[in-house]
């Protein structure tokens, strides 16, 4: 399929900036494949479409504060750093992004903080935005961290920051009541509408969870930038499947329950480590994997998602499990009825 297959229009309105003030009371689109039919819920009501032994999975990765904003040595150019991924412990080195980038050469310093308390240097250019960063810093690697915590902010997406500030709620908005392992620079946004009180009443009907861990990274929200999607090349992202994880998966497939996939991130990792009869491999290590129509899935009998951004990799995933005419029917019907897009809006769940 094309790129221009993905588009559609979004008025700016419709765009959530903040979450619902209730997790679980965001709307909720159920899109059944079978019927090709559409019912308008509440989130919340995602527990009556389950049952005692069907199993949900989530993805439990945390999001850092990974947005720096800076100043470069001499000029006091403002430079705003975006880190990506520790490469070395010991030595401090980072990727990043710079931007602008074309104010940034090898050798420069970059000075964060008020009082300049956290230093800089770019030592490599790897890509046309992205740079090497090693952090001058004496104290030991916790204190490191905790100087990057005070400084950092919460990287939302730049849809969301185009149109308004980072807040203090967003540190906690911009995070799922699950996660745990820290290592993502984006967020798995179906998770958010899960709040305490739901899971609890999931738990009593005898619904379970189990977990997997992909750090998202902001290829997702890049633009894609060729019209033939086989020639799209995705970024590598750190992901891990436990043997307690693909046990649980496994054996609520074998004895006939439903597996409900929470997010595009959590999909991408189970899509890239199962055999084809589904069954899920324990796995650790790198997923560059994409996934467009035309494409069979492995796994999942139910998928859990936000509404994505036109021609974004998500809303690809999405068409290619749900149908590509039947998503992109359900996206023009949910611009009708004012569903709240994005990263902090409303959900949908498809199902056969």
């Amino acid at each position: 399929m094309k790129l221009s297959q993905f588009k559609y229009h979004l008025p700016q309105e419709q765009i959530a900036l903040f979450p619902t003030e209730e997790r679980d009371e965001a709307r909720l689109m159920v899109l059944h494949r079978k019927t090709q039919t559409i019912e308008h819920k509440i989130f919340k009501d995602i527990v009556d479409y389950f049952d005692e032994g069907d199993i949900f999975v989530t993805n439990n990765t945390k999001v850092f504060p990974s947005l720096l904003f800076g100043e470069k040595e001499k000029t006091g150019a403002k430079i705003r750093v975006f880190l990506l991924r520790e490469l070395d412990e010991e030595s401090r080195l980072w990727d990043v992004l710079v931007d602008p980038a074309r104010k940034i050469r090898i050798g420069n310093k970059l000075y964060f903080g008020d009082d300049e308390s956290l230093v800089a240097e770019v030592i490599d250019n790897t890509t046309s935005r992205g740079r090497t960063l090693r952090f001058l810093f004496d104290d030991n690697h916790d204190a490191f961290k905790q100087k990057l915590n005070e400084l950092g902010l919460t990287p939302l997406p730049e849809d969301l920051q185009r149109l308004r500030e980072i807040v203090p709620e967003d540190e906690e908005n911009y995070q799922t009541i699950y996660a745990k392992v820290e290592g993502a620079v984006a967020a798995p946004a179906a998770g958010f509408h899960f709040s305490k009180h739901l899971l609890k009443r999931m738990e009593l009907k005898g619904i379970d969870f189990t977990e997997i861990t992909l750090h998202a990274g902001l290829g997702n929200f890049r633009e894609i930038d060729v019209e033939d999607l086989t020639k799209h090349k995705t970024e590598s992202e750190s992901m891990v499947i436990t043997e307690e994880a693909a046990n649980a998966i496994n054996s609520a497939r074998d004895n006939g329950h439903k597996v409900a996939i929470v997010g595009t991130t959590t999909m991408k990792a189970l899509e890239s480590s199962v055999y084809t009869n589904g069954h899920v491999k324990v796995f650790e290590g790198w997923t560059n994997k994409f996934i467009f129509p035309p494409y069979t899935f492995s796994i999942g009998d139910a998928l859990i998602t936000n509404f994505h951004p036109s021609e974004s990799p998500m809303l690809m995933m999405v068409a290619a499990y749900g149908g590509y005419e039947f998503i992109m029917k359900a996206y023009k019907e949910a611009v009708a009825e004012k569903y709240r897009f994005l990263t902090y809006g409303d959900a949908m769940l498809i199902m056969d």
